[in-house]
């Protein structure tokens, strides 16, 4: 078998394809491959942007349950362990990290969608997290639902298992857009168009800033925030900037 996880890199931007079809299963092999990729990119200051595919008919259809089923405490503390690793690293990727989305996307991989910063989804999308229903609870990045959706909708996924459609999961707040199947790469590419046009220091900075919000209280927050924007003009990027918008042209953040 081949890498579990496959990169190509467009210019700036890394396309990341769990590559286990039909369903890419979570097993070991590819969570540390996804924790090992993650944090090389984490180093390489030219990534500014990532995009997690799914090959096969699936994302992922989250943790093969073979794996799963002959686990004790000890091994199962170990695997969820490596498996928040591997979560984390794509949580707090110094880049944005967006998931495209196409048929199932449950459990794990889930937990592994809503560690992205945006999700694309396909109109065959779904998402769900089952786990409840082969004994175990939903735990990592499930901890972003009530937030995200409210306590009740939630609730709902986390006690039911019961997986929601694309069109619900748009209504939800879960995904930022649905597409058509043949759109989903388009799509995506789009919204790493608009990343790239950005400044690559300010996109970094609120993106330290959007993981860094979610862990600490409001007065913090706004105290986090005031010092990144003070650091932005360490670099040149508001003077070109705004004097692009000025000018009406282009800004070239790369010179």
């Amino acid at each position: 078998m081949g890498a579990p996880l496959t990169l190509q890199r467009a210019g700036a931007a890394v396309w990341c394809t769990l590559d286990r079809p039909p369903l890419n299963l979570f097993e070991p092999t590819l969570i540390r491959a996804v924790r090992d990729s993650f944090a090389e990119l984490a180093a390489d200051r030219a990534t500014r942007v990532a995009v997690i595919v799914g090959s096969g008919r699936a994302f992922t259809a989250g943790m093969d349950v073979r794996v799963l089923r002959d686990l004790d405490t000890g091994r199962a503390r170990d695997l969820i362990t490596t498996l928040h690793d591997a979560i984390a690293a794509v949580h707090r990727a110094p880049f944005p990290v967006i998931a495209a989305v196409h048929g199932p996307c449950l459990g794990a991989g889930f937990e592994l969608a809503l560690a992205c910063d945006l999700r694309v989804a396909a109109a065959s999308a779904s998402f769900g997290l089952p786990e409840v229903r082969v004994g175990v609870p939903s735990v990592i990045q499930a901890a972003l639902l009530p937030p995200m959706i409210g306590p009740g909708r939630a609730a709902e996924m986390l006690l039911t298992g019961t997986p929601v459609t694309a069109a619900q999961a748009l209504d939800w707040g879960l995904v930022n857009r649905v597409v058509p199947d043949e759109r989903l790469r388009a799509a995506a590419e789009e919204v790493v168009a608009a990343i790239l046009a950005s400044g690559p220091e300010a996109i970094r900075l609120q993106k330290e800033l959007i993981v860094r919000w979610r862990e600490t209280d409001l007065t913090t927050a706004v105290r986090y925030g005031i010092n990144a924007f003070a650091t932005a003009y360490a670099t040149v990027e508001p003077r070109e900037g705004m004097n692009a918008y000025l000018e009406k042209r282009p800004p070239n953040f790369e010179r």
